[in-house]
């Protein structure tokens, strides 16, 4: 395998929405381009497609890392044209870096249990804040005393989408995926509704979600809200990098990490969350962090065949 299948085959561990993977690789020699998957993109949960762009801007920056690690240099085009979201040109070996980041990427699992008492250190919300702005975005720390507002805009877009009849067909879509797939959510994953301080989205809510709430409440969790000044395709794509960096440095750090994007996902409540930042920015999605007291091991998730993502010419 080539370090460029590497690359690619490793961002297929990169987060998306609902777990739609909407990216595709082409590889030509010494180049490879990523293009976006529209016929993935969630017309209902994601209508004006910043979520997709998001998740193409974590497996860019999951193969970055990748190559990185095994000693390649590369140089990157973000939105050469053409429909490429970014060209990545294969340089010279030079000596391995982004270790630890690399090896998080097949570690890193949305955790949607809640987290426990024990706090995220400040010195730890400042570097993952700092490796955010170094990847072209923002990370505002949303105050203990402000999580109130995040919890309601999330419980007033939960309602909303789950009362559209269309947003429960696509979410039951994306729930109910065929045998092989390797995409989509499992009810294996979704955790069961139940008392916390901001809360999560209810992918099952018609059945039992395999994930029990247990007796912690998200005592000790951070919350955080990765930010941009504007919506423009770069600037999407860059906060998806961004948010790559972030989840994979808080998972080398013996962090849980769960993005919560529903709250974005609806106008209105979307506007409540931008209040916390003040009006100085977009928010692109929030970040639950924090420790889970529970060490029971996540139930695998579906990832898509590397034959169906990538194309070798």
């Amino acid at each position: 395998m080539t370090p460029l299948e590497q690359a690619a085959t490793a961002a297929l561990h990169a987060p998306s929405v609902f777990n739609t993977q909407p990216w595709t690789w082409r590889i030509d020699g010494d180049t490879m381009e990523l293009h976006a998957d529209a016929s993935r993109r969630l017309d209902v949960t994601d209508r004006d497609g910043r979520l997709l762009a998001l998740s193409c801007g974590a497996a860019l920056h999951h193969a970055l890392v990748t190559l990185a690690a095994l000693g390649w240099s590369a140089s990157v085009t973000r939105l050469p044209g053409d429909s490429v979201l970014a060209r990545i040109r294969l340089g010279s070996p030079v000596p391995p870096a982004s270790e630890q980041l690399a090896q998080a990427i097949s570690r890193r699992r949305t955790d949607r249990r809640p987290f426990g008492s024990r706090t995220v250190p400040d010195g730890e919300l400042t570097k993952l804040r700092l490796l955010v702005e170094a990847n072209g975005a923002y990370l505002h720390v949303v105050p203990r005393d402000e999580i109130t507002t995040l919890a309601i805009s999330a419980e007033l877009a939960g309602h909303a989408e789950l009362n559209d009849a269309d947003y429960r067909e696509e979410l039951r879509r994306w729930t109910h995926r065929p045998a092989g797939s390797g995409d989509g959510m499992t009810a294996e994953t979704a955790v069961e509704p139940g008392l916390r301080r901001v809360p999560v989205r209810d992918y099952v809510p018609d059945e039992k979600a395999g994930l029990t709430v247990g007796p912690a409440h998200d005592e000790g969790a951070s919350f955080v809200i990765l930010f941009g000044r504007g919506t423009t395709p770069l600037e999407l794509l860059r906060a998806g990098e961004a948010l790559s960096a972030l989840l994979l440095q808080a998972t080398a750090d013996g962090l849980a990490t769960a993005p919560l994007s529903d709250a974005i996902e609806v106008e209105w409540p979307r506007r409540l969350v931008q209040g916390l930042l003040a009006d100085l920015g977009e928010p692109y999605l929030a970040v639950r962090l924090g420790y889970t007291d529970d060490t029971t091991p996540l139930p695998p998730r579906p990832r898509r065949n590397a034959a169906d993502v990538i194309v070798t010419r």
